[in-house]
């Protein structure tokens, strides 16, 4: 994330931002183009008691699913990425914080794949593997994607290495996610935009020239 203080001992990579960066946007566009899929693909959510997929959607669904562990791998890196860019300035509450709901978010992902993936290879619907699926992904994942955004903005704020206005959307991002995240269609795709808006920055300020 930010560059280290003067008289650091430690010398970062300069190449981490952009790693930081590619893999965020990678991330963002992956995690968007799998929940479009699944929305478009189950215009009432899958969340009710009855769920009809869309008329010749079915194919859309399994590519949200194939889609999903390549997002994870992309936000594994980038969460990598970022804080390997914090070094030693850190701060380790929530530094913690980061890495905990960061890793947490990514296995809610993973299961909610698996089990979506499960459902789908079945010959006859299963209703505990849709709602496990839809539970674990919009009530448990999207809420641990917020702490993790709101623990980075913190992060950024506190090192001076991100403006005002994206750590305010981060807030905003968070308290979305956490409010919305399990009610409201199309809210989780606030996650993915605020990584796109992070990625974007953090590749902007790696082009910037150092003194």
């Amino acid at each position: 994330m930010g560059q280290r203080a003067p008289g650091g001992s430690r010398t970062i990579d300069p190449g981490t931002p952009k790693a930081a960066g590619l893999a965020g946007v990678v991330f963002a566009v992956l995690l968007a183009a799998a929940i479009v899929l699944v929305r478009i693909s189950l215009p009432t959510g899958a969340g009710g008691e009855h769920v009809a997929v869309a008329p010749g959607r079915r194919a859309a669904l399994d590519w949200a699913v194939e889609l999903v562990p390549f997002a994870g791998i992309a936000f594994l890196w980038f969460m990598g990425a970022l804080r390997e860019h914090t070094g030693d300035a850190e701060d380790r509450f929530l530094a913690t914080v980061f890495l905990g709901s960061g890793l947490v978010f990514v296995a809610c992902l993973f299961g909610a794949a698996a089990a979506a993936g499960t459902v789908l290879a079945a010959d006859q619907p299963q209703d505990f593997g849709r709602h496990y699926a839809y539970t674990l992904l919009t009530a448990y994942g999207m809420r641990m994607g917020a702490v993790f955004v709101i623990a980075t903005s913190t992060i950024g704020h506190r090192l001076g290495v991100f403006p005002r206005v994206l750590s305010l959307l981060g807030y905003a991002v968070g308290l979305v996610l956490l409010a919305l995240g399990s009610s409201v269609p199309w809210a989780e795709l606030a996650f993915p935009a605020w990584a796109l808006a992070v990625s974007l920055y953090v590749l902007r300020a790696a082009r910037r020239p150092t003194a």
